[in-house]
């Protein structure tokens, strides 16, 4: 029976695609983005139990397996979401997760399948999970009481085009990050190539699966404005069928290095979406606080 490890699950979302949603956050991320505002979702715990003698409450615990090794176990009752475990984790994790099967993942959804439009996956890379999330989709489709659900992604696009190949017939959009233009700029933030996160978009547009397209904005970080022609002559086509989502750079949840960048101001976001918006591109979604 497949598995997965859930970092959380928000039982009601309205920013994680159309409607209300139900998301689905997977712990684990093939990037290591420096400016990650969710930098305890980038790793799996490997039950070093570091993190145990720091939890005020006792809320996490040690255990031995039948085979010997030593297992971090959380106790959610008495747990009071301090996160001093994240803090001091030294492989960016949480020990905060649940391992969930398929079958228990639908019955979830199923409890609250009158009260929204559809499931987000989400994560750190949702896409690592991969088998995991097409047989839930497949079962969503497939059951009588959930087919009414739009079962979307939210994704990195590090997914090779054979990978959606695969997830494509449960697919009914995706919403993917453009995280840099020039290649060594990604290079630079993420730790890897966005040469897949390209080919991901062409492919997902072709399929009239592409839902979205998000850009953070991060001032003399990301390379958006210098590159503003490019840019905006490779969105064009996308535009008139897919939202264009510029995002402000922000400091909460980031660590280290990023927390002495600067910050993303509406004037700068507004600089960008009239920039793109000039050139021809349309759909443009700016934030609505800052």
């Amino acid at each position: 029976m497949i598995s997965a490890t859930i970092s959380k699950i928000l039982n009601f979302s309205c920013v994680d695609g159309p409607g209300n949603r139900m998301v689905i956050f997977f712990q684990g991320c093939n990037y290591n983005c420096k400016n990650c505002h969710n930098p305890q979702i980038i790793g799996i715990c490997n039950h070093c139990a570091d993190c145990v003698k720091h939890c005020p409450t006792q809320a996490l615990q040690t255990i031995h397996t039948e085979n010997e090794k030593t297992k971090v176990v959380w106790n959610k009752a008495l747990c009071t979401e301090c996160d001093k475990c994240i803090e001091v984790c030294p492989h960016q994790a949480s020990p905060k997760t649940m391992t969930m099967t398929v079958y228990e993942l639908i019955e979830k959804i199923r409890e609250n399948r009158l009260l929204i439009n559809g499931i987000t996956v989400s994560s750190g890379e949702a896409s690592l999970n991969l088998p995991f999330i097409i047989s839930l989709f497949r079962l969503i489709k497939t059951t009588a009481s959930l087919k009414h659900l739009t079962c979307m992604i939210d994704s990195n696009g590090s997914l090779s085009v054979t990978g959606w190949k695969h997830l494509n017939p449960y697919l009914d959009g995706a919403m993917i990050d453009l995280k840099a233009w020039h290649d060594e700029t990604h290079k630079w933030l993420t730790n890897r190539s966005n040469h897949r996160v390209f080919e991901t978009m062409n492919f997902l547009h072709a399929q009239k699966k592409l839902h979205e397209i998000r850009l953070l904005h991060i001032p003399n970080k990301t390379d958006f404005m210098e590159q503003i022609e490019k840019v905006a002559y490779y969105l064009r086509p996308f535009s008139s069928s897919v939202k264009i989502k510029l995002n402000a750079f922000r400091h909460h949840g980031v660590v280290r290095d990023a927390l002495n960048w600067e910050e993303c101001n509406q004037q700068e976001i507004n600089n960008l979406a009239d920039g793109l918006s000039k050139r021809g591109v349309q759909s443009l979604v700016t934030p609505a606080m800052y």
